[in-house]
């Protein structure tokens, strides 16, 4: 019989950036149009009801909100974006606890307007759910998971400059939330999905720019 003496306490592990079950992106969507029957609400609200204390869910909230019909509420791509930039940025640099400013935090929308695009969403948040697969798991791991993370960040500083042109926000949210679901589902596929559609998203501009100066 061994001895059972007192165990030195095991070093915290920070956990798998991607380690989820197969429904987080519905169970996220789910959650927000639970908190979305209030009348009005913050992005206070929407961040904690995502789940404030994971970085990636609360990178989600804000894309899932850019790539629904809110984003044609002006300013609001340009606030979710910096919102977007800053949790990136904290990813990179590997903080436990996430920061975001309170004056942030408390912009307001109202609750009418994001139930019915969070419903839109629900087909999406499943699609994904259901396609994600653990591939390429060397791009969701340190050292080469900061690229992405990088990427989300650049992604989010970019949306004031295209809030402008239509759709450039939205198809850069969309690059966010498959580099969330690569984070998630440990799916080095999407990681790759997101960084052709950022690069998508950047061609926008040069296109419109072309047909103008042509």
């Amino acid at each position: 019989m061994s001895a059972s003496g007192p165990q030195p306490p095991e070093s915290p592990q920070p956990p798998h950036p991607s380690r989820t079950d197969s429904h987080a992106f519905e169970d996220v969507v789910e959650r927000l149009q639970a908190v979305a029957e209030a009348e009005v609400l913050t992005l206070r609200d929407l961040i904690e009801a995502g789940g404030a204390t994971s970085f990636v869910p609360a990178m989600m909230v804000p894309a899932l909100v850019i790539v629904s019909p809110l984003s044609g509420i002006p300013l609001l791509p340009s606030l979710l974006g910096l919102t977007i930039a800053l949790i990136g940025l904290q990813m990179v640099l590997g903080r436990r606890h996430l920061w975001l400013p309170d004056w942030l935090m408390r912009r307001q929308m109202q609750g009418a307007r994001v139930r019915p695009a969070m419903a839109r969403m629900t087909g999406i948040a499943r699609w994904i759910d259901r396609h994600s697969r653990d591939r390429l798991g060397v791009l969701t791991a340190v050292p080469l998971v900061k690229i992405p993370q990088a990427l989300a960040m650049v992604a989010g500083l970019m949306m004031p400059f295209l809030e402008l042109i239509p759709f450039s926000s939205s198809v850069l949210a969309l690059a966010i939330l498959l580099f969330a679901a690569g984070f998630l589902s440990r799916d080095g596929l999407y990681i790759i999905g997101g960084a052709a559609t950022m690069a998508l998203a950047a061609l926008v501009p040069l296109v419109i720019w072309a047909q103008f100066v042509g």
